[in-house]
């Protein structure tokens, strides 16, 4: 029980660092929201300026609500894919990766402690940027199916989580260019997997690519809870291959990083920055 307490407290204080390290980069992290919702209106306008190509306002609705949907779900996803991701580089930029790798905490709480923290933040930004989305267009939820959008959420969250990573072992053994290649990782992922377009229209060994994403299944069930009401039993397709997705890669990406950390550790990549 002890050893419990000790853990759980030690994932809190990973927790609160996260938060108060938003905190005193605020304004970043107000450049990156703005960036966000930019993104997300103009997503917006691009459906809702088919209408002045002489398209059906049913459709036009529905195309706007399908390509918000994409847009705010992906910075959902992607933003918790980068924070784990990223765990790495924030503790180099820092200067506390040697206090923290060397620390009396086991790496399992280490990274999940990381992982709650994404998605709390990652919670509270969607909303924001959801709230602000509203403002510019008159969205039509009547359909929504919420507590199935949520199970979707929530489900595609565990395989985003142990994407980031498996992904976070790239800064772990290059520090030089390991972010880098995290931020074209998820520009593939952003590619392959049908953000803002069916995956149908896409050439058939992309496609072929596109099913190995957690982000197809994602933003497919999102887009049939939400647009098209489905209940759980409907999204079984979609869910299933997250959940087996977030099974597999979870504790793949504890077991690789905790590899490449010893690794690491015998190299001296730890500290080094460049």
């Amino acid at each position: 029980m002890e050893l419990v307490i000790k853990e759980l407290r030690a994932c809190w204080a990973f927790i609160e660092r996260n938060f108060n390290l938003i905190k005193r980069y605020w304004k970043w992290e107000l450049v990156f929201f703005v960036y966000t919702i930019a993104n997300s209106v103009t997503m917006g306008f691009i459906g809702k300026g088919i209408e002045s190509f002489g398209g059906q306002k049913v459709n036009i609705d529905y195309l706007i609500l399908y390509m918000l949907l994409g847009s705010i779900l992906w910075g959902y996803l992607s933003i918790i894919f980068a924070i784990v991701a990223e765990t790495v580089a924030w503790e180099r930029w820092e200067e506390t990766i040697e206090y923290t790798f060397m620390a009396p905490v086991s790496r399992v709480t280490h990274l999940l402690s990381v992982c709650i923290f994404s998605i709390l933040y990652g919670i509270l930004r969607s909303g924001l940027i959801l709230f602000v989305v509203s403002w510019f267009f008159d969205l039509d939820l009547s359909n929504a199916n919420i507590a199935s959008a949520g199970i979707v959420l929530v489900t595609a969250s565990l395989s985003f989580i142990g994407l980031g990573i498996v992904a976070a072992v790239l800064p772990l053994i290059s520090p030089e260019k390991g972010v880098h290649v995290v931020h074209i990782f998820q520009s593939l992922l952003l590619m392959f997997s049908g953000v803002y377009y069916e995956i149908d229209v896409l050439p058939t060994w992309m496609q072929k690519i596109g099913r190995f994403s957690p982000a197809t299944y994602a933003l497919k069930g999102m887009r049939q809870a939400i647009l098209k009401g489905q209940e759980v039993k409907e999204l079984l397709p979609q869910l299933s291959a997250l959940a087996w997705m977030g099974l597999i890669l979870l504790p793949l990406g504890i077991l690789i990083f905790s590899k490449v950390e010893a690794y690491a550790k015998r190299k001296g990549l730890l500290k080094r920055n460049g």
